[in-house]
């Protein structure tokens, strides 16, 4: 769908814009030899601060992510370019102008109350099993048509959509809904359980590696909403990971269960949050900081989150299709180009995890040089180290492309699961007294109402680069003891994700032919 819109709509206010530039260049000028000046603007900095998210916030809607073939966004390709580049550089400029002391208390949080493990998880754990075993029965029984049958719209739309964003704004969700804990919960009661756990050296790898396959599944699969084929996978997953739960204990969930390991991270994200047994309160991302990634398959489980999600929208792109010879305009099917698919997504997985750590380990020898190391008590940090610490700086970024990526599919797709819920059975029920419901696709075609989709897509995603880039920072210089050495370190990973505006700004405005 193309839907024309006049480009005064969007326009970035260039006189802002500048105004900004000049007083982060006068600042820059003054005594740039040292930070010692940064103190003399510490009255000043939660006002700039505050000032300088307002102005990233104005050209948002210019830097909105792919949405899922729901319309193509006619703006021209250097206005993007150029306002995704100024999000990203001012955004650093920022961090550059924080004292080594306000990175620290911007990710602080306050302590609402004590809060210990409640029984009733167990509960609402069984009861969401009951849930998806209906849903199963569903899938196998209902109607044949995946937009009308219960199963196929709860998992593609309610839970791998909807739910993933509910987790990331409102904490962890999932401990109390998952639905192996309680089943796990009742089956150690019962002395079923071992008392086996996986080795610590087996980490999260098989989480990658399950991941991976879900992904695989969801691109290259003939029919993933086909709803007795889902089912199938549904069960055959459930008694999969409820084997490994019953054999190594909950821990499975951790180290194996690919959902819980991301569902966890991108709680990590939400202003609320638990921190070992306190509810506690700050910055978006504050828990990120604290939780850092302590092993590379931690890390590495991050940044393939990131990397999927960019190849689920570059894959069906006129220039993805061409690479692989094959003419968008007669498009084959998935089944045609299955390996293709496959092979694209673990070439972009290593691609990014490859740039990635390049990026780290040139931040790495800048920031170790002997001209840096101004404190003699501040060992120089090591590759690993920092790979794994910095790794969590991308989940906002994970998540927001999240958001924005499924945003128009889900508009349409939710009004189905409504209508399937009201009717669950196919036999002409209607449970939530709906009357004659249709399902509408007309916010796409008045420029009001795609204004405030696009808003809303650019809006996270501007918001998703800032906190990125701020958590970066934050763990930045408690990594390297100081804002000059932290700085010097994130040149690089600044040039990435400058890099990574452009291919996501790219992907906006990409044709489809899949």
């Amino acid at each position: 769908m193309i839907v024309p819109v006049e480009q005064d709509a969007i326009a970035v206010p260039r006189t802002a814009w500048w105004g900004v530039v000049r007083v982060l260049t006068i600042l820059a000028l003054q005594n740039r030899a040292d930070f010692e000046w940064q103190r003399q603007i510490k009255s000043k900095s939660l006002y700039f601060v505050l000032t300088m998210v307002a102005g990233l916030l104005l050209p948002g809607h210019a830097v909105a992510h792919v949405s899922q073939q729901g319309l193509v966004l006619l703006l021209p390709t250097r206005f993007y370019i150029g306002s995704g580049v100024l999000v990203v550089l001012l955004t650093l400029a920022l961090v550059a102008l924080l004292p080594n002391e306000y990175s620290k208390r911007l990710f602080g949080s306050l302590r609402l109350w004590v809060c210990e493990d409640s029984q009733l998880r167990s509960v609402t754990s069984v009861l969401s099993t009951g849930f998806l075993f209906f849903l199963i029965y569903l899938g196998f029984t209902a109607s044949y048509d995946p937009l009308e049958n219960p199963l196929p719209v709860f998992i593609w739309t309610v839970w791998w959509v909807g739910f993933v964003v509910l987790q990331g704004l409102f904490g962890n969700l999932w401990v109390w809904l998952n639905p192996w804990s309680g089943v796990a919960s009742i089956a150690s009661r019962a002395g079923l359980a071992s008392k086996h756990s996986l080795p610590e050296s087996v980490q999260q790898w098989p989480a990658i590696i399950i991941f991976l396959a879900f992904i695989s599944f969801s691109l290259a699969d003939s029919a993933p909403e086909a709803p007795q084929r889902l089912a199938v996978i549904v069960t055959g997953y459930w008694c999969f990971t409820m084997l490994g739960v019953l054999l190594f204990g909950v821990k499975w969930l951790q180290q194996a269960e690919c959902f819980t390991v991301l569902l966890n991270r991108f709680a990590q994200i939400a202003p609320v949050a638990k921190y070992r047994d306190e509810l506690r309160f700050g910055l978006p991302g504050w828990n990120l900081v604290r939780c850092k990634a302590t092993t590379v398959s931690a890390a590495v489980f991050i940044l393939v989150l990131l990397a999927c999600g960019s190849f689920d929208g570059l894959n069906e792109t006129f220039l993805w299709l061409a690479t692989i010879g094959v003419n968008p305009l007669d498009f084959p099917g998935r089944s045609a180009i299955v390996f293709e698919t496959v092979a694209g997504l673990l070439i972009a997985n290593v691609a990014l995890v490859t740039a990635y750590s390049l990026c780290i380990y040139t931040g790495l020898l800048l920031a170790n040089r002997d001209g840096y190391l101004v404190d003699s008590s501040v060992p120089a940090v090591a590759f690993k180290q920092a790979f794994c610490a910095l790794a969590v700086a991308v989940v906002p970024i994970a998540f927001v492309y999240h958001f924005a990526h499924f945003l128009t599919s889900f508009m349409v797709n939710i009004q189905y699961a409504v209508a399937a819920a009201s009717d669950p059975f196919d036999n002409g029920a209607d449970l939530l007294g709906l009357g004659s419901y249709y399902v509408t696709t007309g916010f796409f075609n008045t420029p009001q109402s795609v204004k405030i989709i696009w808003l809303s897509q650019a809006g996270a995603v501007v918001v998703g680069h800032v906190l990125s880039v701020l958590i970066a920072h934050a763990i930045a210089v408690e990594l390297f003891g100081s804002a000059r050495r932290a700085i010097v370190s994130q040149v690089p990973l600044a040039v990435f994700m400058v890099v990574y505006t452009f291919i996501g700004l790219w992907l906006l405005a990409a044709p489809k032919g899949a």
